[in-house]
């Protein structure tokens, strides 16, 4: 199964709280959080389809993503997903290992 990728990635905050996003339309997706009630929102065309963890990382150092929210929403969701990765990757090796007794 392959990864799904994404085009557009960003922040925006709902009831307060700075969550990151994702999306493959940049302006669908501005308008289904503008309905959503999303303020501060900020997003970015990626320069390539990415996953999720490759946009995270792509999008961390970029100077709109600076401030304190969504520097924090953004270092969150990446040691998620960095952690997801080191379990597949763990199961996949372990999988591959026979146990000879």
């Amino acid at each position: 199964m392959s990864e799904r990728t994404y085009t557009v990635a960003g922040t925006a905050r709902q009831n307060g709280i700075v969550k990151t996003r994702f999306a493959n339309d940049f302006y669908n997706r501005i308008k289904i959080l503008n309905k959503a009630g999303c303020e501060d929102i900020k997003l970015v065309e990626l320069p390539e389809p990415m996953s999720k963890l490759h946009a995270l990382q792509y999008i961390k150092n970029l100077p709109e993503f600076q401030d304190q929210d969504s520097a924090m929403s953004i270092d969150i969701k990446l040691d998620e997903k960095i952690a997801i990765a080191k379990k597949n990757a763990y199961k996949q090796v372990s999988s591959k290992v026979a146990v000879f007794s």
